[in-house]
């Protein structure tokens, strides 16, 4: 066989092996980056911490906000602070309805009004919602004064959201967005955030997931083995784990999970992951620990891990310590006193 029929049966293979390429998998991009832009704790001095999340994810070709933090004041500066140019977002990710989480979402409207935003459905929720008039039982006999809407209620009820003319989408069920970009919707069933609903950004990439999370409600084994349906293999987890104030055992087990069970290659966790699981997840995972404190980059390059990284530091300074812990019992958005109250008032019987 000659040189010139070889290159042209090698050419015609490589076209078919794109034909038939897997789907599912987001298109095939520069590496992107993730960038967080809020949490209680970093070491870039231009970024303000305060109790709360949002990151910017900058992959196949998209730009995702992911939450927009607890102060929209605190927000907008630290967006300054990293010259994000909100205009040129794709599109906005809100996990949750707790306001550490959705805040700052007066500011990104402010700049860019009709940008499309998901967030989980729920019941007179503050997202908006909408349920059909038939939800309510009715009774013919009452005069119509005494009737909802004078006894002709229109076909379905709306409730209100406070972004009235925001461009919200409501997802309700795990949802791909975007080819190889799925969110994940799942229900809290823990003490203090039951029934919940929670959304997590999920992007296949031919290197596994990127999974990004907020609270974790749901649990963050339970989010991970949603991911795996997608691609059972986890390339990072970056977010907050919700393990702020769990036990030595429920660390240890979530860990294990995470690393031997789920087999997750590196991992960035930030917000309400604690203090303990941050210490408990450096030592498992040595060098594929990402810093992930307000004001990191972190690239999603092939060398994602390894030394060198951008979002190489320490996994808390001492300073970080007292501002974490304080900001840590400001409020109670988790349900974490009223689960320590019960586990105090149980221990007394």
């Amino acid at each position: 066989m000659g040189l010139r029929t070889t290159l042209f049966l090698a050419a015609a293979l490589a076209g078919a092996a794109v034909l038939v390429a897997p789907t599912g998998i987001a298109a095939a991009e520069p590496a992107g980056q993730i960038t967080i832009l809020y949490d209680a704790f970093g070491t870039d001095a231009a970024m303000k911490k305060d109790w709360g999340f949002s990151a910017l994810v900058e992959i196949s070709g998209k730009r995702i906000l992911f939450d927009t933090g607890n102060d929209p004041d605190i927000f907008a500066a630290n967006i300054k602070a990293k010259g994000i140019d909100l205009t040129s977002i794709d599109f906005v990710v809100l996990s949750h309805r707790h306001s550490d989480h959705m805040a700052g979402l007066n500011h990104v409207l402010s700049v860019n009004p009709t940008v499309k935003i998901y967030a989980p459905r729920e019941g007179f929720g503050i997202f908006g919602s909408s349920l059909p008039s038939s939800f309510y039982r009715k009774d013919e006999t009452l005069p119509p004064e005494m009737r909802y809407y004078g006894g002709k209620p229109p076909e379905v009820i709306k409730s209100g959201t406070a972004w009235q003319r925001a461009n919200i989408e409501l997802i309700d069920k795990t949802t791909e967005i975007a080819p190889g970009i799925t969110l994940l919707a799942l229900v809290s069933d823990a003490p203090g955030t039951k029934e919940l609903k929670e959304l997590s950004l999920a992007v296949n990439t031919a290197d596994g997931v990127v999974l990004v999370v907020g609270c974790s409600h749901p649990g963050i084994e339970k989010i991970v083995e949603a991911a795996t349906a997608i691609n059972p293999k986890i390339r990072l987890i970056a977010g907050g784990f919700h393990l702020v104030v769990a036990p030595d055992e429920v660390i240890a087990k979530a860990v294990a999970a995470l690393k031997d069970t789920f087999k997750v290659e590196s991992i960035a966790p930030g917000h309400c992951t604690g203090e303990p699981t941050f210490a408990a997840l450096k030592q498992a995972y040595g060098d594929r620990y990402l810093y992930a404190g307000v004001g990191t980059s972190m690239p999603l390059g092939p060398a994602m891990g390894s030394v060198g990284r951008r979002g190489e530091g320490p996994a808390l300074q001492e300073n970080d310590l007292a501002t974490y812990r304080k900001l840590a019992h400001r409020e109670d958005p988790f349900g974490i006193l009223k689960a320590r109250n019960l586990r105090s008032g149980l221990s007394h019987l």
